[in-house]
């Protein structure tokens, strides 16, 4: 029905009710996020990662914190995986969540924020007392039309952040007394962008902030603009470590990319007032993410590790293998797809020569095909991977069932290999024809096929 009524409704026509719904659940649920100290998370890449390391941060120095982000809905420390298929939540649904933290005793909320969602003015109607930037590179340009769309998308919800003055909130009353305007009860606008874009500059002048910020590897002679830099990334045998503002942060985490994310988060911590000492104590005990960079230990009695990731645009997958290539595995097996629904087709081909030219053994499999055939994907990128001179049944299959793919990787490994599975990361469903989702979780099955693989050899040695 959802599907019927996108084909013969004029866009115009469904983006009023989008707008209706917005305030509707802003009326509804009594405006709840004017309660709040609100953190918008926003960006091509690092949004749900950045999401969910500030809310350690900031949990870790003991305020009570809500977040909505694609891996998980979190209210006061109650945690569940985001099972919706959705990183903004529509049809009144973030501000049901608002309420339900304001009700919990929250003090902040942090929202990963898309242009998709704004797209659907699900950003409306939400008091976002502070905004970050994580990147911005070309991405979900069928659906916007052009990176120049799409950027402008990520600048509207800059600009709204910024504007959205009703029921202004008072520091005090908010509980964040350190952080008022000058010479002023009221709560400051805050923006934190990545300066290590070319639109920096950009973003930090959309809207009226109060107070700009910028995190990165640059550096900046502008004394208006706070700066928390990023230097001395360093690859550890267990992590990663680096200096933000000459201070050392160690981590379990992997990946520069992370180094960046970890650098947005502390921007955003340090500035609501969490010490930088206390910061890099939990930096180094941070609880792992849920589908990014994710081992599964079950895979070590066997000798070869097994990564689960929530890659499925090149610019993912060149900072995954980046960490991949580091461990320099005897052979990566890689199992792969790409998602369906008209989602940047371009990248099928794109995402089949990279892995092509670096993993040892490719197994394409099916990834959210929506209402796409499944196969004419799975063909698409086999042939991009052929063409680097992989050979079907010797180092490139197609194999359609997900769970028999990763079955298959997981039978191929051998000590010293790495397995890569890639597309969906802590995802709970796949999403199919007719609008139906499939109870799904890439962990869950390597987990299953380990333990297959673990009955065998039992039955082998008998």
């Amino acid at each position: 029905m959802k599907a019927l009524l996108k084909k013969i409704v004029p866009k115009s026509i469904l983006n009023v009710g989008h707008l209706f719904y917005a305030w509707f659940g802003a009326m509804r649920y009594r405006h709840p996020s004017e309660k709040l100290f609100v953190i918008g998370v926003t960006g091509t890449s690092g949004k749900s990662t950045t999401v969910f390391l500030l809310r350690q941060f900031l949990e870790a120095a003991g305020y009570v914190v809500g977040s909505l982000s694609t891996i998980d809905f979190s209210i006061a420390g109650k945690n569940r995986l985001n099972d919706q298929k959705m990183t903004m939540l529509g049809k009144m649904q973030i501000q049901k969540y608002l309420r339900e933290m304001v009700e919990s005793r929250c003090q902040i909320a942090i929202i990963e924020t898309t242009s998709e969602g704004r797209v659907q003015h699900r950003h409306r109607w939400i008091a976002y007392d502070a905004m970050v930037l994580t990147n911005l590179y070309p991405e979900h340009i069928e659906s916007h039309g052009s990176f120049k769309k799409y950027k402008q998308a990520k600048l509207d919800i800059f600009y709204n952040a910024a504007r959205y003055r009703a029921g202004r909130k008072n520091a005090e009353t908010i509980g964040f007394p350190n952080l008022k305007k000058k010479n002023s009860t009221s709560l400051q606008k805050m923006c934190f962008v990545n300066g290590d874009i070319a639109e920096a500059e950009e973003f930090l002048s959309a809207g009226s902030f109060d107070a700009r910020y910028v995190f990165g590897t640059r550096k900046t002679s502008d004394l208006s603009i706070g700066y928390f830099q990023l230097s001395n990334i360093q690859t550890e045998k267990n992590g990663i470590s680096f200096l933000i503002q000459n201070k050392r942060f160690e981590t379990p985490l992997f990946g520069r990319h992370n180094a960046m994310n970890m650098t947005a988060a502390v921007a955003v911590a340090e500035t609501v007032g969490v010490s930088a000492s206390l910061l890099q104590k939990k930096a180094k005990i941070l609880e792992q993410i849920p589908g990014r960079i994710e081992f599964i230990a079950e895979s070590r009695p066997f000798g070869f590790d097994v990564i689960v990731d929530y890659a499925f645009e090149p610019k993912a997958m060149e900072a995954l293998y980046g960490v991949v290539l580091q461990r320099e595995p005897k052979r990566i097996i890689h199992v792969f797809g790409s998602t369906g629904g008209g989602r940047d087709k371009a990248r099928r081909q794109i995402l089949g020569a990279y892995i092509g030219e670096r993993a040892n053994l490719c197994i394409i499999t099916d990834e959210d095909p929506y209402d796409e055939n499944p196969l004419d994907i799975i063909n698409t990128v086999f042939e991009a991977v052929r063409q680097t001179g992989k050979q079907e049944g010797k180092s490139v299959w197609k194999i359609f069932d997900r769970r028999d793919a990763i079955e298959k990787a997981v039978g191929l490994a051998a000590p010293g290999d790495l397995v890569l599975i890639t597309g969906k990361g802590s995802e709970q469903a796949m999403c199919v024809a007719h609008g139906k989702k499939i109870p799904w979780d890439d962990r869950a099955i390597v987990r299953q096929a380990l333990e297959k693989r673990k009955k065998l050899c039992h039955e082998h040695q008998k």
